[in-house]
């Protein structure tokens, strides 16, 4: 199969009108919070708030989304304002005073409810910061991303003082950190030049290769042992396909952005061997969780079909056959787009549902809430209709 022709156009125009006749006017209408600032994502299946309460995630999600568009597509002045609207919230209201970490969750006001051990609300924020920062020149952004970027980076080697999640007697590490590492390590390179950051993205690419491959079992494991080793436990051996397939396309990105084939190659291998084990080989569609063994797992929702996984391999495959001509990627693109868009979109109100059951039924009307905002679904329309319409992904506009 080839993206040639009427097949290519078609794809085009889908994930054009996606973006900018769905997406953006769903949540650009219904949680841009004029009163109090920011934007609120848990919304019902027309758009309606249920929840005022605002993620931090969410926040910086979608100020660097509109930062992004600002910069990379066109330069409206709506987007920018917005871009700047998210990221006064943020600068205002996301940030403890007394230790200088980001919350997690924060009322409509801004005042907190909840700060998380692991520093994941940094690193959207200094991609924001960073988008903003080129939008504006203004150095005080730039400097903003820095200091976010490297207070993520940093938490993870010397955490904040407080209880432990685990205790030392079985050390593990996830796949989620790294590869945030890599992806907003980008972003602050392509937006505002900074000079650390291949110095991170080198590391993090070294450890994933190194602790969370495992070619002898054809894997890509979500948590490991200190070390790199497999644990033979629930967590341990639990995999989460989508985390996998997305950290395939970020590694595959940074092989055509280095020069470096053997990276490209990489990333190939990782969406490979999770495509064989993510994807659902009855109804369709990737799967949540599944075990490296064959074996139950506990998440009572791991056969449940979520958006961002599904958005995650539909980037993954474009890239890859884009980076290869491999027929395969074509194929499994087409595969995965005509599910998404089978099930996904909602007609009659607009943007996606987000939880699916194992068939592609509808489980939950609800449009967003702390976790599923203005994020996953725009950046892959965003990224598949720039590598159709360029013919390459490796400018960053093909962002992550």
């Amino acid at each position: 199969m080839k993206f040639d022709g009427e097949k290519r156009n078609a794809l085009i125009t889908a994930y054009r009108v996606g973006l900018y006749e769905d997406s953006l006017p769903f949540w650009i209408k219904h949680s841009v919070d004029l009163e109090f600032g920011g934007f609120m994502t848990a919304l019902d299946r027309d758009g309606t708030v249920i929840d005022t309460d605002k993620s931090v995630w969410q926040q910086g999600r979608f100020t660097w989304l509109l930062g992004e568009l600002y910069n990379n597509v066109h330069p409206h002045e709506r987007w920018l304002q917005l871009a700047i609207h998210g990221a006064t919230f943020l600068e205002k209201h996301c940030f403890d005073r007394s230790d200088g970490r980001m919350w997690f969750h924060v009322t409509r006001e801004g005042r907190p409810i909840r700060k998380r051990r692991y520093a994941y609300s940094e690193a959207f924020a200094a991609m924001a910061f960073a988008e903003l920062a080129k939008a504006t020149g203004d150095d005080r952004w730039s400097s903003k991303a820095i200091e976010c970027f490297e207070r993520f980076v940093r938490h993870r080697i010397r955490p904040s003082k407080g209880d432990p999640k685990y205790t030392k007697i079985r050390p593990m590490k996830s796949l989620a950190f790294p590869m945030i590492a890599i992806s907003s390590a980008r972003e602050l390179i392509s937006s505002i030049g900074y000079s650390e950051g291949p110095v991170w993205i080198s590391r993090y690419v070294d450890e994933i290769c190194n602790h969370f491959l495992k070619a002898e079992i054809r894997c890509v494991m979500e948590t490991v042992g200190k070390n790199g080793d497999i644990v033979d436990h629930f967590e341990g051996r639990s995999l989460n396909p989508g985390h996998a397939i997305e950290t395939a396309w970020f590694l595959m990105r940074e092989g055509d952005l280095q020069g470096d084939r053997q990276l490209i190659e990489t990333g190939c291998r990782m969406l490979d061997w999770m495509w064989q084990r993510g994807w659902d080989p009855i109804h369709g569609g990737i799967f949540c969780v599944v075990d490296v063994n064959g074996l139950p797992v506990q998440e009572y929702w791991h056969d449940m079909k979520f958006w961002w996984p599904q958005c995650e391999a539909i980037v993954a495959t474009l890239m890859a056959y884009r980076l290869t001509g491999d027929s395969k990627y074509a194929a499994w693109h087409q595969q995965v787009h005509d599910w998404f868009h089978k099930h996904f979109p909602d007609p009659e109100c607009g943007e996606c549902y987000g939880y699916l059951r194992r068939d592609g039924s509808v489980s939950s009307r609800i449009k967003g809430n702390m976790w599923k905002g203005p994020y996953h679904i725009p950046r892959m329309q965003l990224m598949c209709l720039q590598m159709l319409q360029n013919g390459h992904e490796n400018s960053k506009r093909d962002s992550g």
